[in-house]
């Protein structure tokens, strides 16, 4: 099937919102995080990422620092400055960026082999801990950069250290006599090649992606004989011996992917993996890899997946539970799992148009993705939790993982960069580009040349998505263009409308979304109407935590009550299930932001005197009216530590 990937050279997001966003990114996170690989922030965790490349490239005495993959943070952040600079050109930042890539290059050993960890530290032990030690991993993330780079600059110095990278690693792996038939413990190197082989057309990176892929879960396994190898030892000591080893549904590796019927293990592992796939399964035209991606899909998105777009139920392994174990408060939902989630929807929409993947994909973009970066783009979220109690977070080891506000840096800092790197790149996931069909799939704000079969298509979209209901899609190519547009209706929107130069217009509407096919000209204009009425959003039965619970919704966004707003004690508030909401917007903080309010209960002690633990025959409470002020759940954190909580009682 054939897809062309939007040039983001001509595509410049306008969008008053997300535009924002990367401004931020822009100005603010990529400086910000350049300081923290070189290890100049102050009380913050330190990096040594930069450090470990000068060392490796002898250029600097020292050792190894960090955790085994600290690689990756360097290559995140080179693939966030380079869809940065599709969008606003910076000299001082290419140049920095450049001199990266030359200390890259410099620590590339003679055959290919780029691992700053085992170079310095282990050169003796390379690729003898596939399981555990992110060796592909690490290597998955610079191909990525190296993509993006020469994608982003036109410059091939990265693009050529990472084939010759890949060219190393297509030389030690796969199925030969000499070869190692071993995978990665973190899939990333599938969906790295694949992006690879986009680029480069070199058939064997899409076969060594697809070796990855299918090698997985094989008898007799690999992660036991390279274990019996190294003699019985295990890099991770602190979580108890081998247990990545032993534990093989975490990294997916318990069964070949045909056989394995639910989305389980460590939640990025998974999308990360499932991406590759994807991506495999429809340029290789592969129907048992595509029905794969549908089935784990339908059992992630259907019984697995937090109203926030966020995936992992557990802090134990980051990973998925059982179908509908959905706990609010000891969630894990790593930001990069709801990135990952992102990118795996979006191989999804190439695949075949249904509007589910981009319903997913835009709840992941709007809420967990934009919650896991502070307002002033220099404090993150590894966790993100639904429910906060700050008190008992201290003094309770089952929310050892989960922060009541962001931190400045992590020790494992994936998150961060990652979110720099899809917020740069987000002009990748508005539209799924066929030569018969432009797909919108997400409504920012944003001008684009798009490639048709019939010429190129420049188009405007416009609005104050996701704050307003009503968007504009304006025509303003030279030359006519006949072509079809598939508009996304989505699926939190009850009564969409469509005009069409002003009238009002029909079209084929299929799998989520309107079709309308014409001669587009300069001067054709569409006006698309979401209405967002406040929306009740009700768990399914089965999911045990939400039982009696109600959240609020509004377009794409979840909402949340905040101490700040409604003071301690989130527990006691309920809302009636008839009372009418009030939209208005914010201030200060919450400037160009709509807040909502209604009127609700709060259950108070019925006496003043100190309460027993429990009292036989009547409740010890009163219920009060009370106003409930409800923000965008992504906003929450800004003002300092307080409760939160997204399921209320619901009267």
């Amino acid at each position: 099937m054939s897809i062309m990937e939007p040039d983001l050279h001509k595509l410049n997001i306008t969008d008053p919102f997300l535009g924002q966003y990367q401004r931020l990114v822009r100005d603010v996170v990529i400086p910000y995080q350049w300081e923290a690989i070189n290890d100049r922030i102050p009380e913050a965790d330190p990096s040594h990422a930069i450090a470990n490349f000068r060392i490796a490239a002898g250029r600097e005495e020292g050792d190894f620092y960090g955790m085994v993959f600290q690689d990756s943070d360097v290559a995140k952040w080179l693939e966030a400055v380079a869809w940065s600079l599709c969008q606003k050109p910076d000299p001082e930042l290419e140049k920095t960026a450049d001199e990266v890539i030359d200390l890259i290059a410099a620590a590339q050993c003679d055959d290919g082999y780029l691992n700053t960890y085992f170079t310095v530290k282990a050169p003796e032990a390379r690729w003898t801990n596939l399981a555990e030690c992110h060796e592909l991993y690490c290597a998955g993330h610079m191909i990525e950069a190296g993509v993006a780079y020469f994608q982003g600059t036109g410059k091939r110095r990265l693009l050529e250290v990472v084939c010759k990278l890949a060219d190393h690693i297509d030389h030690v792996f796969g199925r030969g006599e000499n070869q190692l038939r071993g995978y990665p413990g973190h899939p990333e190197i599938e969906l790295a090649l694949m992006r690879l082989y986009d680029v480069t057309q070199e058939p064997r990176y899409m076969a060594l992606a697809q070796y990855f892929i299918e090698e997985r879960g094989r008898q007799p396994h690999f992660y036991d004989i390279e274990y019996e190898k190294r003699g019985k030892t295990s890099y991770w000591h602190n979580y108890g011996p081998a247990w990545m080893v032993k534990d093989k549904a975490y990294s997916q590796a318990h069964q070949p992917l045909s056989e394995q019927q639910t989305a389980t293990g460590h939640a990025v592992r998974f999308v990360y993996l499932m991406t590759g796939v994807a991506h495999l399964a429809r340029l290789s035209q592969d129907e048992s890899k595509r029905q794969d991606c549908l089935r784990l899909w339908r059992n992630m998105a259907q019984r697995q997946l937090y109203i926030t777009g966020g995936i992992g139920a557990q802090s134990s392994g980051e990973a998925f539970s059982s179908d509908y174990d959905l706990p609010n408060d000891t969630v894990y939902a790593e930001s990069c799992a709801s990135i990952g989630l992102m990118m795996f929807a979006r191989r999804m929409l190439e695949m075949e148009a249904d509007s589910q993947y981009a319903d997913v994909m835009e709840r992941a973009l709007y809420n967990t993705v934009l919650g896991g970066m502070a307002l002033d783009g220099k404090h993150f979220f590894y966790v993100n939790p639904l429910e906060v109690h700050p008190k008992s977070l201290p003094f309770n080891h089952i929310y050892d993982h989960v922060k009541p506000v962001r931190q400045r840096w992590f020790g494992c800092a994936c998150c961060p960069p990652n979110i720099a790197r899809i917020l740069t790149s987000l002009g990748h996931y508005l539209y799924t580009v066929r030569p018969d069909t432009l797909f919108i799939n997400l409504y920012v704000g944003n001008s684009a040349t798009i490639p048709t079969s019939n010429g190129e298509l420049q188009l405007r979209i416009s609005g104050n998505y996701p704050w307003q209901e009503q968007i504009q899609i304006d025509i303003v190519s030279p030359t006519p263009v006949s072509h079809t547009l598939a508009l996304r209706l989505p699926d939190w929107c009850g009564s969409p409308t469509v005009l069409l130069n002003g009238e009002k217009v029909s079209g084929e509407s299929k799998r989520g979304y309107l079709y309308l096919t014409r001669r587009w000209q300069e001067g054709d204009s569409l006006t698309l109407t979401l209405p967002m009425p406040v929306r009740r959003v009700y768990g399914n039965p089965y999911v045990r935590q939400q039982a009696g619970k109600v959240a609020i919704q509004r377009g794409p966004l979840v909402y949340c009550l905040e101490e700040a707003d409604n003071g301690a004690a989130l527990h006691n508030l309920q809302l009636p299930a008839q009372s009418a909401f009030r939209t208005f917007e914010g201030k200060g903080l919450f400037a160009h932001k709509i807040l909502i309010q209604t009127e609700g209960y709060q259950n108070a002690a019925s006496s003043a005197q100190p309460q027993p633990l429990w009292q036989y025959d009547s409740a010890p409470v009163v219920r009060q009216p009370k106003t409930l002020t409800f923000i965008p759940w992504f906003c929450w954190a800004n003002r300092g530590e307080g409760e939160m909580r997204i399921w209320v009682d619901e009267a």
